[in-house]
């Protein structure tokens, strides 16, 4: 069993028709709910996070057609004067950081907010597959263009669940307090991890050219979950969310142990504004050295 399962096994337990999810750090738990009939609501302070959720949760049925695919290659790997995202290099090489410059130029091209969405998304996961090796590996990857066109083979079709499902990129209480749920989803995030390589990339790479998007160190520090203060803090701001989702009927808090805040933390917090129901638990220690929870109320 996996963290979506175990998610998604917690939540077949509680009646709801539509839920929000204030920190939608990837699409999985909110596609299957989708296809569950679920009408959904995801906001991520992160725009390469918000892209992917736009691609698969807020489409219901946008294909990229072979025209799309011709449009995000064209001249892929003609180099030009200059970089229109200088900050490719700090990620890859000469060669793929033109790759990515003029796919991100030729993706402007497309009027489709979900067509974008989608071939930004494959870009993405090109940019992942290139991360993935090394000095001593590299002469077996494939080439970019080869890679993007065949994850665009493999991509799944949308999935149209009839519902007005919507994903955000805003600050996560804004979010709560303009959407009217069944049931919230609060993915606490880890406290003071460090920014990783590909959240770093894929903010300049989505950004582009555009010198007046903040960065996602900026971004993050504006947000419940990423900001390196006290815990009291923190506990603070939980309070402080969750006092704004206070008309929300059901609640789903999800936790894994090991950061600055514990379970028990949570559940204390919870309890000042309302009776929890029950705590889930899940061991995941033989994979990740980490115990998952999930307090509904």
């Amino acid at each position: 069993m996996n963290f979506l399962a175990f998610e998604v096994n917690v939540l077949s337990r509680i009646d709801f028709d539509s839920m929000a999810m204030p920190f939608a750090d990837r699409p999985d738990l909110g596609l299957a709910m989708k296809r569950r009939g679920k009408r959904v609501l995801a906001n991520s302070v992160l725009r390469s996070e918000w892209n992917a959720n736009l691609a698969t949760i807020q489409n219901n049925t946008d294909r990229l057609s072979d025209a799309d695919l011709q449009t995000a290659l064209e001249d892929a790997y003609v180099p030009g004067y200059k970089l229109a995202i200088p900050a490719l290099q700090k990620y890859f090489s000469e060669t793929d950081a033109w790759w990515f410059d003029n796919v991100r130029r030729n993706l402007d091209r497309i009027e489709s907010p979900y067509i974008f969405a989608l071939a930004a998304m494959l870009a993405m996961e090109v940019g992942d597959y290139v991360l993935s090796f090394d000095e001593t590996t590299r002469e077996l990857r494939q080439p970019l263009s080869a890679v993007y066109r065949r994850l665009w083979k493999n991509l799944p079709s949308p999935f149209n669940n009839s519902q007005n499902n919507s994903c955000q990129n805003k600050a996560a209480n804004e979010f709560l307090a303009e959407n009217f749920v069944d049931l919230l989803f609060l993915r606490i995030p880890q406290i003071g991890a460090p920014q990783k390589r590909a959240a770093n990339w894929r903010e300049d790479w989505l950004n582009g050219a555009n010198k007046f998007q903040p960065l996602p160190s900026e971004i993050e520090s504006r947000t419940f979950g990423s900001s390196p203060v006290s815990k009291s803090q923190r506990l603070r701001s939980l309070e402080e969310m969750l006092t704004i989702a206070s008309n929300i009927k059901h609640w789903a808090i999800a936790h894994s142990d090991g950061g600055q805040l514990t379970t028990q933390d949570i559940i204390d917090v919870v309890t000042k504004l309302r009776r929890v129901d029950k705590v889930y638990t899940k061991d995941f220690s033989e994979l990740t050295g980490i115990k998952a929870s999930i307090i509904t109320a």
